[in-house]
């Protein structure tokens, strides 16, 4: 059976991070590459990190049917996943791997169903969700806090997940996600 993981998580919470070392340590996972129409950030890559479309690009692919999930997270700032890059993964014998919002996790689990483990990564607290936010020194104070809200919000889905990672100390997390995805796979 095609087999799929999601991590998610609030902005800042470390998801992306424990994902990247699951990717290192792991030749049976493949990374699915969300689409999006926000601005590329320095050192990302069209296509191994996101793609880039454009606000009407997008638009035209939900028309089309592109998508298994999307959402406008903000105004004109889409995201997605689409059909295509499942298919791509699985054709290669892999299992999917997401880092993907809340809302896209929820959306994938109830298209995907039973082949798919769902795991929410935590931060230790608010506080340092914040901190963590205001230290990677990408962002303005206004966009900080715009997803500092967001994320204190998402906090609330945690409950509708399969398992929940608290990303306290970072090898203690990835550990026990490491578990968590060896049991699911077997």
């Amino acid at each position: 059976m095609n087999k799929a993981i999601v991590i998610t998580a609030p902005s800042g919470a470390g998801k992306t991070t424990l994902v990247k070392m699951l990717l290192e340590t792991r030749d049976d996972l493949s990374f699915s590459v969300s689409a999006c129409t926000r601005s590329k950030r320095a050192k990302e890559i069209d296509g191994k990190d996101y793609y880039f479309l454009s606000v009407e690009k997008f638009k035209k692919r939900i028309e089309q049917n592109d998508f298994v999930e999307w959402e406008e997270v903000y105004t004109d700032m889409f995201y997605g996943t689409l059909k295509l890059e499942i298919d791509r993964i699985w054709e290669a014998k892999k299992a999917v791997i997401f880092d993907i919002d809340v809302k896209g996790a929820v959306n994938i689990k109830k298209h995907l169903k039973e082949q798919v483990l769902t795991i929410f990564i935590k931060p230790p607290s608010k506080e340092e969700l914040y901190n963590r936010l205001k230290g990677r020194g990408t962002e303005t104070e206004e966009t900080i806090k715009k997803r500092y809200d967001r994320s204190v919000l998402e906090l609330e889905f945690e409950k509708r997940f399969d398992a929940v990672v608290v990303n306290d100390n970072l090898q203690t997390a990835f550990q026990e996600l490491e578990e968590k995805v060896n049991d699911f796979l077997k």
